[in-house]
């Protein structure tokens, strides 16, 4: 299997794992969505809490010039650990939700 497989593989078993983990409050649901063609990958957050409609992207990840770019990252304790640990190497990990500026400070790849 090439690099770029087993990363979406990756990344789609990490956000499934997510999208597993029941909100404690409201009727709130996850969903992973996956735009294969063009190297997409979304946490889909939908429901209500109380009378309020909550609807939104908590992680947006895109594989871009064989980089993972982490576009959005609302989880928690973040991503970018699990996908490390899962077996993506930093130096393929672009924070992409940092300043391209800032990004050589992260110790992650920065384009």
């Amino acid at each position: 299997m090439d690099k770029l497989a087993e990363y979406s593989q990756i990344i789609e078993s990490v956000l499934q794992n997510h999208a597993k983990i029941p909100h404690s409050y409201g009727e709130i649901h996850n969903s992973v969505v996956i735009d294969a063609e063009r190297k997409n990958f979304l946490l889909m957050i939908e429901g209500w809490e109380k009378h309020r409609r909550v609807h939104g992207c908590l992680v947006h990840v895109q594989i871009i010039d064989n980089k993972i770019w982490i576009q959005r990252d609302g989880l928690e304790d973040g991503i970018t650990g699990e996908l490390e640990e899962a077996g993506i190497p930093k130096d393929k990990i672009v924070l992409g939700f940092y300043p391209a500026h800032v990004r050589p400070h992260t110790g992650y790849a920065v384009a």
